[in-house]
């Protein structure tokens, strides 16, 4: 990608602070506009969208089986609008599906949705989905970006029915966060419907189109924070309710009545949480009433997930059993299995009492067979295990020494540690910014000879001192469900890094701040070309954390670099 453009996309304005929503150019429907169903990343037109630009350039005229720059090709459309269309591709270098925005150079729009493309992938967040490449050639511009087809749009889970508290409470902070982290990078993303977010098979939520989608349909706003925002305020009122904060009808979801106002979504609906009832009426555009008190109104991403954090932890809903069923005697338990069934079926047949056991001659005989040769056995029991006592006393001068019987060998051994597999290794980017994310699985390949390595910093051991990384980087590994760790095995890029190794809680989910893992597994301190650690107690967690504080100091004497080359973790 090209260097960061500072006039990128003009929706990223931090100024202003009356909160204005976002805005389409004004125009009339083309009658262009075509949405097909998709469960990838494809997007889709949502309901309730400004209908048209007035763009008068055409759509580029292309079909399923055409291929750009000799490896992207195109699958199937997924939407047609405003001169520009989306497809699903599949990316034939790498084999794997991709999804593409297509548009003329000549369009009006060209210029800032390369810009904001490209700024979009400086980001590096793996919060958002990824921006792959931006290009210009042939008369096209075209924007590739990644394609996730086990991951959920938000308006399939909104239609399936509103959330549980814990749910709603993990979608509100994740994507907080998220879009804090981007605009504190000056990136606004201006159309965060719940077309845009996107929930993986992990729980992780991910948003698309951060600026992209804004610039393709030519949407800007005088406060972009403020419009995030309500976006995202937005989104919970409809995860706790199922309705559309405003009067129409969207995203396949009922308005609110008529003429009613803004209801808080503990009014509309029972049951809903009071806390994340007033988080949604905070971040919405109402001036901070809420139904109980008047709480400021949040109106960054940035004071949202802080008033989200500040809230008591929601935690996940007990799981429910269900009674196994009564038991019930079947008719051949009751001994009547196979029994024809005659005219006397329904009469009560006559007892049949069998004589007492053992009462005859031969019976007396063998009872007392049976007590001789009990007591045989239960006197020679008693000789072995007095024998048994009388050798261990002989044989060990040490009372605390424990005699080992040659007979059954040595005590058994504790099970010996073995590596657990790894799901997925993703780069530790407490700011929002990422080092170099595409390397990252290197570091759980099995492969020592690859690695994950950051660039160099001058001056100062801690990432060049600066601001952005004084939290450090490092590897996030994800288990892919909760284990038993026993230990770890890294092996280092380079000897004299300053590291430590952590891991968080066994529920949590899609951590990402130093202070999503509480549980050191190593102490921070200076590393050698491995670091091992065998843990007395095994931790449950499903996520773990190489934390690199420090780097070491590389060839050149003046400057730092560092990495990861290999983890292994044991269970």
């Amino acid at each position: 990608m090209a260097e960061r453009s500072t006039a990128a996309v003009d929706v990223a304005d931090n100024s202003g602070d009356e909160p204005l929503p976002a805005k389409a150019d004004e125009a009339t429907s083309d009658g262009t506009a075509e949405a097909q169903d998709s469960t990838g990343t494809g997007p889709k037109d949502a309901e309730n969208e400004p209908s048209g630009s007035g763009i008068t350039v055409p759509t580029p005229d292309l079909h399923s089986g055409h291929k750009l720059a000799g490896r992207y090709r195109l699958e199937e459309c997924v939407t047609r609008l405003d001169g520009f269309s989306s497809w699903r591709a599949v990316d034939e270098k790498l084999r794997r599906a991709v999804g593409v925005h297509l548009l003329p150079a000549d369009h009006p729009r060209a210029r800032s949705v390369l810009a904001a493309a490209r700024s979009s992938a400086l980001l590096g967040d793996p919060r958002f989905v990824q921006v792959l490449d931006a290009v210009e050639e042939n008369d096209l511009v075209y924007v590739v970006h990644e394609w996730l087809p086990d991951a959920t749009e938000l308006t399939a889970l909104l239609g399936a029915g509103p959330m549980d508290a814990h749910d709603a409470y993990q979608l509100v902070s994740q994507i907080s966060q998220a879009m804090a982290a981007a605009h504190r990078e000056g990136l606004a993303h201006l159309r965060l419907t719940p077309g845009a977010v996107l929930r993986s098979s992990s729980g992780q939520y991910r948003i698309r189109g951060l600026a992209v989608n804004a610039a393709l349909r030519g949407i800007t706003s005088d406060g972009p924070q403020r419009a995030d925002t309500e976006a995202i305020g937005a989104l919970l009122y409809a995860a706790l309710t199922q309705r559309w904060p405003y009067e129409s009808d969207a995203y396949g979801l009922t308005g609110l009545p008529k003429g009613v106002g803004l209801l808080a979504p503990d009014q509309v609906r029972a049951g809903v949480h009071r806390g994340l009832s007033e988080i949604a009426m905070r971040a919405l555009a109402n001036d901070g009433a809420t139904a109980s008190r008047q709480e400021q109104p949040c109106t960054t991403p940035d004071e949202l997930a802080k008033a989200v954090a500040a809230m008591p932890r929601i935690r996940p809903p007990e799981p429910t059993f269900t009674a196994p069923p009564e038991y019930q005697r079947t008719t051949y338990q009751q001994g009547t299995f196979g029994r024809p069934a005659g005219p006397g079926a329904g009469v009560p047949q006559p007892t049949v009492v069998p004589p007492a056991p053992l009462q005859s001659r031969t019976g007396k005989a063998l009872k007392w067979a049976v007590s001789a040769l009990l007591i045989a056995a239960l006197g020679l029991g008693s000789w072995q295990l007095a024998e048994t006592l009388l050798d261990r006393d002989n044989g060990s001068d040490d009372p605390g020494t424990t005699q080992t019987n040659p007979e059954n060998g040595d005590e058994p051994k504790p099970r010996p540690a073995v590596p657990l597999k790894i799901a997925g290794a993703s780069e530790f980017t407490p700011s929002g910014s990422g080092i170099n994310q595409n390397d990252a699985p290197n570091t759980a390949d099995g492969k020592p000879g690859t690695s994950w390595v950051t660039p160099r910093y001058k001056g100062y051991p801690n990432f060049g001192n600066l601001d952005s990384r004084k939290d450090g980087s490092g590897i996030i590994v994800d288990l892919g469900s909760v284990q038993d760790v026993s230990g770890v095995d890294i092996t280092m890029y380079r000897s004299g890094q300053t590291a430590e190794v952590l891991a968080a809680d066994d529920n949590a989910s899609a951590p990402s701040s130093l202070s999503d893992f509480p549980q050191h597994l190593t102490q921070l301190g200076t590393a050698g070309s491995s670091l091992k650690e065998s843990l007395s107690k095994p931790v449950r967690t499903r996520y773990i954390l190489i934390h690199i504080t420090e780097l070491a100091q590389d060839d050149t004497g003046s400057g730092y670099r560092g990495g990861i080359s290999e983890i292994s973790v044991l269970g």
